[in-house]
């Protein structure tokens, strides 16, 4: 083979075309851990130094100390650079970046609004942590957000983790499978067809460590309510596994027949426990609306979503049963079933082939479908998948049709509950 002198290659590189330059990572105001998640893990065409604008504070300081943590990590470390601005005028320095950067946006929701709006007509894109609107003119202004994208050709994009989890594309299987499922019931409001339902605690751990929450996040006027928080997920998947692909309507297709909502207590000495900031006296009671239920029918699917905040226990429970004509399928406790007397497994043999190492095991109401650990990458290992996600969509420059309808589908759903609930 003829070898080129270094001359010869150097001419030749000159004429290439020039590498597009790396993209630039952007964290506002990274008040809440998900933040630091996205930065576990590096991405071909993002440049290894991230740009950082908050206000100074303890929040600023922990999504730091995170990132460096895992540079330091002994297995797969990072090798991420931060470049921090704070001060009072750190939004205004954010907007004059370069358009095309990245910014993650993952804090104090009611600030969440005003971030994305500036964020996109700057032309930046957005992967924003949810909930994206936590009341009504947060919806209207999440509208408006995604109208100015269109003519910014960005993307804004929800981080929704749980569609990477074993279990709900499992269910997600399960359900679009006629020959086990049978087609989705319509239940009723009394007895629903699709129910999910959740239990988080305040005070919890994360890597290992007590988790230290910001003192705005006790306070619904910032945090939000329960019923238009950890519900963006859920009604997020029961839209993902129902209806998938498919564009929803929230005019024509979503209307909430009930809902409610209802207070967690907690002293003052549990909230200097969760958040490090003193509060006297230490006996006060706080009462926080972090829990919230509501009915709702999607397409006509009668389906009720529940969330429940205690002060701490043991880990988050998650609950979620889908009824078909056929058979049911439940998650309890990380565990999923197939509820169905039928005792021949010969329709679950394709999921089995196509998810090797998952198997069967027969119980008194149906199967067990086990599922090996090596499956179970925990709810952390998520964000560097929605990230992966998001920067494809990014290259490609759009998302897929549905994405969009239905993130306004969700977010009217949960902002339209809580407006029923607080007329109760």
């Amino acid at each position: 083979m003829k070898q080129l002198s270094l001359l010869a290659f150097a001419a030749i590189m000159a004429c290439s075309p020039a590498q597009p330059p790396a993209q630039r990572l952007i964290a506002l105001d990274p008040g809440h851990f998900h933040a630091s998640l996205v930065m576990q893990s590096m991405y071909p065409g993002i440049d290894s130094n991230a740009l950082v604008f908050a206000p100074d504070g303890l929040e600023v300081k922990q999504y730091l100390a995170t990132v460096d943590k895992y540079n330091q990590r002994a297995v797969a470390p990072t090798h991420w650079q931060t470049t921090v601005h704070t001060g009072p005028d750190y939004l205004e320095k954010m907007v004059q970046q370069p358009a095309g950067s990245i910014v993650i946006i993952a804090g104090n929701n009611r600030l969440k609004s005003s971030y994305i709006r500036s964020s996109v007509r700057a032309g930046m894109h957005v992967l924003s942590d949810k909930p994206m609107a936590i009341d009504a003119a947060g919806f209207d202004s999440l509208k408006a957000a995604f109208e100015e994208a269109a003519a910014q050709k960005v993307q804004l994009y929800d981080m929704m983790t749980e569609r990477y989890e074993i279990l709900s594309i499992l269910q997600k299987e399960l359900i679009h499978t006629p020959a086990l499922f049978g087609e989705l019931e319509k239940g009723t409001p009394e007895n629903p067809a699709v129910i999910r339902e959740s239990v988080h605690h305040f005070k919890k751990q994360v890597a290992g460590k007590p988790l230290i929450r910001p003192a705005w996040y006790m306070d619904v006027n910032q945090q939000g309510e329960g019923i238009v928080d950890v519900t963006t997920h859920l009604v997020d998947l029961v839209q993902w596994a129902c209806f998938p692909e498919q564009a929803l309507d929230y005019k024509k297709d979503i209307v909430i027949d009930s809902a409610r909502r209802w207070p967690t207590a907690m002293t003052g000495k549990q909230f200097a426990d969760v958040t490090g900031t003193p509060y006297e006296p230490a006996d006060t009671v706080f009462q926080i609306y972090a829990n919230g239920s509501f009915n709702y029918r999607l397409r006509g699917i009668n389906a009720r979503v529940s969330v429940t905040w205690a002060y701490e226990g043991g880990g988050d429970t998650h609950y979620a049963l889908t009824r078909g004509t056929k058979a049911s399928v439940l998650a309890q406790n990380g565990e999923l079933f197939l509820l169905t007397p039928d005792a021949d497994s010969s329709a679950l043999q394709p999921l089995l082939q196509k998810y090797p190492g998952v198997s069967l095991e027969r119980t008194t109401e149906g199967w067990r479908i086990v599922i090996p650990d090596s499956y179970k990458k925990g709810h952390e290992a998520s964000f560097a998948k929605v990230m992966a996600a998001f920067l494809q969509y990014v290259r490609e420059g759009k998302q897929p049709d549905w994405e969009v309808p239905n993130t306004l589908a969700k977010y009217f759903t949960t902002t339209e509950a809580l407006k029923r609930a607080r007329q109760q």
